[in-house]
């Protein structure tokens, strides 16, 4: 092996960030989340719900981060075509993703992914974005609490008001990354 390959195969790899995408009116925006993180010197691939995948342009996405988007299991045998996450980031996350993960149900590929990163210790921030006549459900209050017992990192983000068009410029995507920094591998 060359010198040069040598050097390459010990340097460390960025480590590899999934984007988890629900279906919400600023999913489209997830590109800002992404070109973030990239910046920071992480590698990206999107996992989206089954409805999320429908607000992203899918082609964008994939050219931005290199990867295909990942929305349903894949076959036996199919190879992985992503890398295992370091950290996980969940923006938009909706009333639904955030109940149905705090119980434990686990019935798409993103859910599936964010059940399982808890028992193999991922990193994982979630940015809610939902309006306040769902945050004001007993079950969300009860899932935050769950997540935040589990470990799971909350952002910010304040409810808007139902109807009101969602006040998607407060939305802060980098606060995902803020939330992980603390938990970067080491190695970076």
């Amino acid at each position: 092996m060359s010198d040069h390959a040598n050097q390459s195969a010990q340097q460390p790899k960025n480590p590899f960030l999934y984007v988890v995408v629900c279906a919400s009116g600023i999913a489209g925006e997830v590109g800002k989340l992404i070109t973030a993180a990239q910046e920071a010197n992480w590698d990206v691939g999107v996992v989206a719900t089954p409805q999320g995948l429908g607000f992203l342009d899918a082609e964008a996405v994939e050219a931005q981060t290199g990867h295909p988007i990942r929305s349903a299991w894949r076959a036996p045998g199919d190879p992985r075509p992503l890398p295992p996450a370091d950290a996980i980031a969940v923006a938009p996350a909706t009333f639904n993703t955030i109940n149905k993960w705090a119980a434990g149900i686990s019935d798409t590929l993103a859910l599936g992914i964010l059940c399982e990163a808890y028992g193999l210790g991922i990193p994982t921030a979630v940015l809610p974005y939902l309006n306040a006549a769902q945050a004001a459900h007993p079950a969300y209050r009860q899932s935050l609490d769950r997540l935040r017992d589990m470990g799971i990192l909350i952002g910010t983000h304040e409810p808007h008001r139902p109807k009101a068009g969602g006040a998607a410029a407060l939305f802060r995507w980098e606060e995902a990354l803020e939330l992980l920094t603390p938990r970067r591998p080491a190695w970076q």
